[in-house]
């Protein structure tokens, strides 16, 4: 069986795709963007795309999952790329790479297509290439994005594209990022095919929501009750009382109180407190953002009250969660 037949091409295609691997990388995304490329071949019989794995060295890069990734050349390699896609590190902000930096604006100086998946984003940030341009990423790293750069047009869509920058929030969406480049390159008809093949039965656009619904979520089908956990999850650094929840959705407090312990076995203060006690422990995974700038994100007024009601939940105090991580 020929290259073909697989798909997998290494010379002649019409395309070359670096793709720009950051120890720690997450898979998912990864292979969720390669794949729609190598399907492309093999659904058009033809070498439409070919690729190359890159790393700073050249040395093969372990992925988030423990897993080693072979690559196939260092960022001073002369192979000349019409993308370049960068899969970032699991932590960001511990990214500390010039020579990386330093070659993407080179590549941006080319006018080459470049991409940012997931994390990626806040390495295309670093090199400076998303200044004035609308941009995403994963929505646990949102934060983090936003207290790196305030500026920055970021939002919560699957994927962005501005100009020759696409940035995508990572996992299931780098297909739909993908399929959008196929079908800029080759038509509608062959981003359908591959996404048929791959059983991904709807291709997202920009614009589309990377989170599942809130009734997906919780299996809430109240009307009163989605619109109220809604505005819980609007309004995390600002909390709003019972009764100011209860009068924007139109009801009585009595009537709100009943609704949550009907659906959630809780009570509407105490669901709104496990919210904000959640994001903030993901901010503390997740970012280097201080305590008491995690605490004030998250609503909370003192950091000893922050403390307190953090380890009565978690076992732990939110100093001994950023240790861990």
């Amino acid at each position: 069986m020929n290259e073909i037949d697989y798909g997998y091409m290494r010379e002649g295609a019409e395309r070359c795709i670096g793709f720009l691997l950051c120890n720690s990388f997450n898979m998912l995304p990864f292979i969720s963007a390669l794949e729609p490329l190598r399907i492309a071949n093999r659904l058009a019989k033809k070498p439409l795309y070919q690729w190359r794995l890159i790393s700073e060295d050249g040395s093969n890069i372990s992925a988030s999952n423990g897993m080693m990734q072979a690559i196939d050349c260092s960022i001073n390699t002369e192979d000349s790329f019409s993308m370049v896609v960068v899969s970032g590190p699991y932590y960001p902000e511990k990214f500390d790479s010039e020579p990386i930096l330093a070659w993407l604006q080179s590549q941006s100086e080319k006018d080459t297509l470049i991409a940012g998946l997931e994390t990626g984003c806040h390495i295309l940030a670093e090199a400076g290439l998303l200044e004035g341009l609308q941009c995403t990423t994963h929505w646990e790293n949102m934060g983090q994005f936003k207290d790196a750069w305030p500026g920055y047009k970021v939002t919560s869509d699957v994927y962005e594209i501005d100009q020759n920058r696409l940035t995508c929030s990572g996992g299931a969406a780098s297909i739909d990022m993908m399929l959008y480049v196929i079908e800029q390159h080759h038509g509608h008809e062959l981003a359908a095919s591959v996404a048929d093949s791959m059983i991904h039965p709807h291709i997202r656009s920009t614009g589309e929501p990377q989170r599942m619904d809130v009734q997906s979520r919780t299996g809430v089908t109240h009307p009163d009750l989605l619109e109220c956990i809604e505005l819980i999850e609007a309004n995390i650094e600002q909390p709003l009382t019972p009764a100011e929840l209860a009068n924007l959705v139109g009801v009585s407090k009595r009537q709100l109180e009943r609704l949550f312990r009907r659906y959630l076995n809780t009570t509407p203060a105490r669901y709104y407190l496990t919210l904000r006690l959640e994001s903030a422990k993901g901010l503390l995974e997740k970012t280097s953002m201080k305590v008491i700038d995690v605490a004030i994100a998250c609503g909370f007024k003192s950091a000893g009250h922050f403390s307190s009601r953090y380890f009565s939940s978690f076992g732990e105090t939110p100093r001994e969660t950023r240790n861990q991580h």
